[in-house]
């Protein structure tokens, strides 16, 4: 490829946006959790460099703009819980108590496991937020040492994982409060379980994306005692 193309930073911006579009368009033909979006940019933005032999460094001129907007849509967040205001004061004793006891649980059991298998500081920082949005997640880890990136892929590996065996988990264990349902969801499995919540009702989806920003917000703090 011309290096006037690679060294703009509309090379890494557009293929990231093309990729993303390609995922999108995937997702909406299958309708699989598994063909999600980002997995599949991920995996074609890799594959790409690996077969023209691009450097990351290249790709990364236009592509670390994308990571400017992490922080603006952390704070978009906040929105979301004013729009489900309503919800959340009907229910504000249960949501706080199911938040708070899914961050903890989600934090504790990375704790436990990484001492357990004797796993590094910087390993153990970058799943420490495994449970929360991508765009906390990578900060939290970058503030205790960790790898944005491995952050950002465990991140995806959880949200998967809770999207796809979520329903499972709520009927093996006899779940059908959609109030509880929705928080367990959000909590666990953060955006992309709230897809999964949607779908399955209108009170899980909005429950699961208050989760995603109280369970944001109350990990942010935890992670300052650590």
């Amino acid at each position: 490829m011309p290096d006037a193309l690679l060294s703009s930073p509309f090379f890494g911006l557009t293929l990231s946006a093309a990729a993303w579009c390609f995922g999108c368009w995937v997702q909406k033909k299958t309708g699989l959790l598994l063909c999600n979006p980002l997995l599949i940019a991920v995996a074609l933005i890799l594959a790409g460099l690996s077969v023209f032999g691009i450097p990351y460094e290249t790709y990364a001129i236009g592509g670390d703009f994308v990571k400017l907007m992490l922080g603006p849509v952390t704070a978009v967040l906040a929105l979301n819980i004013y729009n489900q205001r309503t919800i959340l004061k009907e229910n504000f004793l249960p949501v706080l108590a199911g938040c708070l006891a899914g961050s903890l649980t989600s934090v504790g059991s990375i704790l436990a496991l990484c001492r357990v298998f004797h796993v590094d500081q910087a390993l153990t920082a970058s799943l420490l937020p495994k449970s929360v949005t991508t765009a906390i997640a990578m900060g939290i880890a970058e503030s205790h040492g960790g790898v944005a990136g491995i952050a950002a892929a465990a991140v995806m590996v959880a949200g998967l994982t809770g999207a796809v065996f979520a329903p499972l988990f709520a009927k093996r264990f006899r779940i059908t409060e959609p109030v509880a349902e929705g928080l367990a969801i959000g909590a666990c499995s953060h955006a992309l379980g709230t897809t999964r919540a949607m779908e399955i009702g209108q009170v899980q989806g909005a429950m699961s994306s208050i989760a995603i920003c109280v369970c944001g917000i109350m990990t942010s703090i935890l992670a300052l005692f650590l």
